[in-house]
């Protein structure tokens, strides 16, 4: 699987979010959690197609939180845990090699 190279790891603190695009245009957001987890969802919420990674980021409970309609989505799996959404949206893996954070796509 291709890697897509996000920053150094000290550039993308804990409670921080980092919005890339992979060459085929897919916007991903990678996000720090507050356990050390790094998580990286599409930045599409799956009820409207509206801009998921800009949303609130709770890094406690490792969600994110849609700006337009408030649906919340589990960092994690991609699952929403309110409505109106109710389809996951794709995740992607989160790997940390030689201090750098990188997201397999």
């Amino acid at each position: 699987m291709p890697e897509l190279t996000i920053c150094k790891i000290e550039d993308l603190p804990e409670g921080e979010m980092r919005l890339v695009e992979a060459e085929d245009g897919r916007k991903i957001g990678v996000f720090h959690c507050a356990d050390g987890g790094l998580f990286a969802i599409e930045d599409r919420c799956s009820h409207d197609d509206g801009p998921l990674a800009q949303g609130e980021f709770d890094q406690s409970s490792c969600t994110v939180e849609c700006p337009r309609h408030g649906s919340l989505f589990d960092l994690r799996t991609g699952k929403p845990k309110s409505l109106p959404a109710y389809a996951p949206v794709d995740t992607f893996d989160v790997t940390l090699n030689d201090g750098q954070v990188k997201v397999e796509i």
